[in-house]
């Protein structure tokens, strides 16, 4: 393209001495930006340019100038200015967590609570990041609709998300970053978010162990009966037969999983142990040589597996209301969202969020498979 463009791109990346890649390239004339160049079109510029001359770098200064003059009123702006994000500047961090009260003190390593905000806060505040942290989250005067227009990272959980609409992510003109502090994204408007050029990315991994855990757990209390007999014992009752009389043994019945990615696999292998006929429906159906060894069939009828009982702990809106319809279900296990917050999950992915603010300081990439939304793309499951 133009070699005007070329200098004044050129001016802009020595300027900008944080960038290290060049994801998009511009196109000016006239002061106008015109349009964005996806980088696939155009080899990278490198990150250590050499030593301008004197005369160079006035003229570079200025092109430079102008350039971000363009960009700033440019409508297509937003896609390039959120995804350079790598500098000196000093970030505006909010966190939205659960508040814990009195148990926060109880644990030291209860890391995924509002108070101890995932034990990132002296490590933030020490390189000069504001690092604001609430558990308010709804409606127009919470605290979190304070700060959306300045913000530059939203870190929030599937425990307690802050819900991040199209509205919301309209009104967020510095935002550039939204991590999950677990797994799970579908709190995020991913559509809108692409399209405003926002990274959206996940700790994927961090408690899928503990999740797979939990469904066995629950699948237990259901099939026999746990729930009553417990209730029995702390209201004083003591009645056999009321437990009795549909509590049965998990060997040789039928388990089915809706879904058989990271969390489905865990659990399936967890329960081959107990000699159940093993059943999944995925949109993908796995290698003949993993469905050997984890010993499911794939089931491609979706009716055939519909169930009995049901448990879990995903609930929408969260915290759920107390006329919430699930509360009051026959033959249920339902919890609050506390399935992958085990204080081991809190561990690993606190370390997974600092470890990926370290990266988006840096201007450096995440792990791949933690990306949900990455330049304008989204993640091949959300598609």
């Amino acid at each position: 393209y133009r070699d005007s463009a070329y200098h004044t791109w050129l001016a802009c990346t020595h300027y900008l001495r944080g960038v290290r890649d060049v994801y998009n390239y511009l196109t000016v004339t006239d002061n106008r930006l015109l349009s964005v160049l996806p980088s696939s079109q155009f080899t990278t510029i490198p990150h250590r340019a050499p030593a301008p001359a004197p005369a160079m770098a006035l003229a570079m200064k200025r092109a430079a100038a102008t350039a971000v003059r363009a960009i700033s009123s440019a409508n297509s702006a937003s896609i390039l200015t959120r995804q350079l994000h790598a500098s000196a500047e000093k970030k505006k961090i909010v966190g939205v967590f659960y508040k814990a009260h009195e148990y926060a003190e109880m644990n030291p390593n209860f890391l995924g609570c509002a108070e101890n905000a995932l034990g990132i806060r002296n490590w933030l505040e020490s390189q000069g990041h504001e690092y604001i942290v609430t558990d308010d989250k709804e409606g127009p005067d919470c605290e979190l609709e304070k700060h959306i227009s300045d913000m530059h990272v939203l870190i929030t959980t599937p425990f307690h998300p802050a819900y991040v609409t199209a509205e919301r992510i309209k009104k967020a003109k510095n935002l550039q970053l939204l991590l999950t502090a677990g797994i799970g994204s579908d709190h995020v408007d991913l559509q809108a978010a692409a399209a405003a050029g926002l990274t959206v990315a996940e700790v994927t991994g961090s408690n899928v162990v503990s999740v797979a855990e939990d469904e066995l757990m629950r699948i237990l209390i259901l099939v026999r009966n746990f729930l009553p007999g417990h209730h029995q014992v702390i209201s004083g009752d003591w009645n056999v037969a009321g437990i009795a009389y549909r509590a049965y043994d998990l060997e040789g019945k039928t388990v089915g999983t809706v879904g058989c990615g990271r969390i489905g696999r865990l659990l399936l292998q967890r329960l081959k142990p107990f000699g159940c006929n093993l059943l999944y429906h995925d949109r993908i159906k796995m290698d003949q040589e993993l469905e050997n060894q984890i010993g499911a069939k794939f089931e491609e009828d979706l009716d055939k597996m519909l169930p009995k009982w049901y448990s879990g702990d995903v609930w929408y809106p969260q915290p759920a209301p107390k006329d919430h319809p699930w509360r009051y279900m026959p033959n249920q296990a339902m919890t609050p969202h506390i399935s992958g917050t085990t204080i081991d999950a809190q561990l690993r992915y606190a370390a997974g969020v600092k470890d990926m603010l370290e990266n988006y300081f840096k201007g450096e990439d995440f792990p791949a498979q933690h990306y949900i939304v990455k330049e304008g793309e989204l993640a091949s499951q959300y598609r």
